[in-house]
């Protein structure tokens, strides 16, 4: 059962005073048989009373408000957690039997929300993928796995191209991104089949190099597989999430697990740094300043056009490749 200790430190840095800052966290950690919270600590700056209640989707949610003029906040988690090996589904069972269950379920109240297709200018493209990437005696297990190493196998893995707004189109049209992007195109996938999926965020806590997305928060999907239940599954690291993967929240995309999202009284202007480490050792929980001092530490959001500037120069050079190969 591995332990882990968990640091996620998010710095909002504004231009001028701001004021009456009222946010909401998604940082509680999912509580279940393979996931237990041993420890967590929740320090934020100016000590807000903070209210937690359960969504829908049965999270954890915190809600606060700063109200002191601040030009800085800086909400800082301490997690300790133990997860444990799930074991994998089964594939003995009959395929068609387990279709005919998806489509028995596909009306019910908990599935319904995750089976909702956002629909996009890329998705008849991708419908046709989809349908090739099929075998016929396939299980949906055997169908997540599939896809799953199609996302991975087909989109690219680059840092600040995307952000949190940007579009499955654009993402469609790039065929690069990060995790987030990764999992909203394995979700449509799936979806695309009635198999049930939703968004995960969390941690991915395995201390390798050769793993994306260590240094920031993560994200897969989880696919609804008859028989088993939700199965985690990260197209970003061609992987099963498993007892490496520590989860914070489920929804239908990414604005359901937002890990911090909120609005202020003041000057537009602002900087957002999230730092996440993992490590076994209590005396690693530092600051967020301590931090800055390591590469690849600090995961810089602008929140101006400069994220958004970056998607628009990466077109252009596509574009200027296209045409330099058609002359």
């Amino acid at each position: 059962m591995p332990d882990f200790k968990i640091q996620h430190i998010t710095k909002y840095s504004y231009e001028g005073m701001v004021r009456d800052s009222a946010n909401q966290i998604v940082l509680y950690p999912i509580k279940d048989e393979y996931q237990d919270v041993t420890h967590h600590e929740l320090n934020i700056t100016g000590n807000p009373v903070v209210d937690t209640h359960i969504d829908y989707y049965g999270n954890e949610i915190g809600s606060f408000t700063y109200s002191e003029p601040h030009s800085v906040m800086v909400i800082n988690s301490k997690l300790s957690v133990t997860t444990r090996q799930r074991p994998l589904p089964v594939t003995d069972i009959f395929p068609d039997q387990q279709w005919e269950y998806l489509k028995h379920i596909q009306y019910m109240v908990p599935y319904i929300d995750f089976l909702k297709q956002e629909y996009f200018e890329g998705l008849p493209e991708l419908q046709v993928i989809v349908e090739q990437e099929r075998a016929h005696d396939d299980t949906p297990f055997q169908i997540a796995l599939r896809f799953c190493g199609y996302v991975y196998q087909n989109f690219e893995y680059i840092k600040g191209v995307t952000t949190v707004e940007t579009t499955l189109d654009e993402v469609w049209k790039l065929k690069a991104g990060v995790c987030q992007d990764f999992a909203h195109i394995l979700m449509v996938m799936l979806r695309l089949l009635k198999i049930p999926a939703r968004y995960v965020s969390g941690y991915i806590c395995t201390n390798s190099s050769t793993m994306r997305g260590e240094g920031a928060t993560h994200a897969w999907a989880e696919a609804y597989i008859p028989d088993y239940g939700w199965l985690g599954i990260d197209p970003t690291n061609n992987c099963i999430a498993n007892e490496t993967h520590v989860r914070l929240a489920v929804g239908r995309n990414f604005s359901d697990c937002s890990p911090v999202k909120g609005v202020y009284k003041g000057t537009s202007g602002h900087k957002l740094e999230v730092a996440v480490s993992v490590d076994d050792d209590e005396s690693t929980f530092t600051s967020i300043d301590d931090k800055a001092h390591h590469d690849n530490a600090i995961e810089h959001r602008a929140t101006d056009n400069t994220a958004k500037n970056s998607y628009q120069r990466y077109m252009e050079i596509i574009q200027q490749q296209q045409q330099q190969q058609q002359q």
